[in-house]
C-alpha cells in the first residue's frame, strides 16, 4: 500500500480541472486546489510534483476530452460533419454547472503567464483541434467534395476560429440562436464544388456565314464609317 495514492485520481483532477477552468492558471492558489481536490499540500506535491505539473495533466484531460468529442461528430458528407460539429459545442438550454467557455482558450490567454511545459500542451490541444478540423477538409478534397486547389490550412484556421467563438462567444451574451446564425455565416466560407469539366471541342469554330470552301474577303469600310 505504501506509495500508492489513497485518492480516485479522476476526480482529483476533474476537481482541479473547475479550479483552472473557472479562474485560470495564475489566479488559481495552491489553498483553491487542495480545497477543491481534498489534499493536503504533501499530497498534492507527492502526486503532481508542483502546480505547474497538476495543470499540465489537467490541461491534457481536458484537451482530450475535447478532442473525443469532435471526433465523434459523423455525418454523410463532410460538409454536413463540420456543420454538425459546431452545433454540437452550441450551449446547452439551461444553467450548466460546467464552467464558461474553452479552457484551451483561456489558457492560451494568458500564455505569457504559463510555464514553458504547460504552453506546450495548450498549443499541443489547440493545434489538436485544428488537425480535425484539416483532416475533414482534407478528406473533403479526396472525396470531390472540395476541389484539390482549396486553401486547407486557411479554412482550417477560419473553422477554428469559429468553434472557438461557438464555446467562448456566450459569455459576452451571444444566445444560442444567435450562434446558429454565426454557424451559417462561417460555412459560407466552404468552397462550391468543383463544376463537370466542359468537354473539349475539336478543330476551330467556323463562321456561321461561311461555306465550306468559301474565302471570305473583308469588306471595305464605306465612305460614312469610322476607319479607326
Amino acid at each position: 500500500m505504501s506509495g500508492k495514492p489513497q485518492f480516485d485520481d479522476n476526480a482529483v483532477i476533474s476537481s482541479a480541472m473547475e479550479i483552472f477552468w473557472r479562474h485560470g492558471y495564475a489566479a488559481s492558489s495552491i489553498d483553491q486546489l487542495t480545497t477543491a481536490m481534498g489534499l493536503s499540500r504533501s499530497s498534492m506535491y507527492k502526486r503532481f510534483r508542483d502546480k505547474d505539473g497538476l495543470f499540465q495533466e489537467v490541461l491534457s484531460t481536458y484537451a482530450e476530452r475535447v478532442l473525443k468529442r469532435m471526433n465523434a461528430v459523423q455525418a454523410s458528407t463532410k460538409r454536413q460533419q463540420l456543420e454538425a460539429l459546431f452545433h454540437e459545442f452550441l450551449p446547452r438550454e439551461g444553467k450548466t454547472a460546467r464552467p464558461p467557455g474553452c479552457m484551451l482558450v483561456r489558457s492560451c490567454t494568458e500564455m505569457a503567464d504559463l510555464p514553458p511545459a504547460s504552453q506546450a500542451v495548450a498549443r499541443e490541444g489547440v493545434l489538436g483541434q485544428r488537425a480535425i478540423l484539416s483532416k475533414i477538409l482534407r478528406d473533403a478534397v479526396a472525396s470531390g467534395e472540395l476541389a484539390p486547389s482549396s486553401d486547407v490550412a486557411g479554412l482550417s484556421w477560419h473553422f477554428l476560429g469559429v468553434l472557438q467563438a461557438m464555446m467562448n462567444l456566450p459569455q459576452a451574451g451571444a444566445t444560442t440562436g444567435e450562434l446558429r446564425r454565426v454557424v451559417e455565416l462561417a460555412m459560407l466560407a466552404w468552397p462550391s464544388a468543383p463544376a463537370a469539366a466542359a468537354p473539349q471541342r475539336s478543330g476551330k469554330r467556323r463562321s456561321s456565314s461561311a461555306r465550306p470552301g468559301e474565302v471570305r474577303m473583308p469588306r471595305r469600310a464605306g465612305r460614312n464609317e469610322d476607319r479607326s
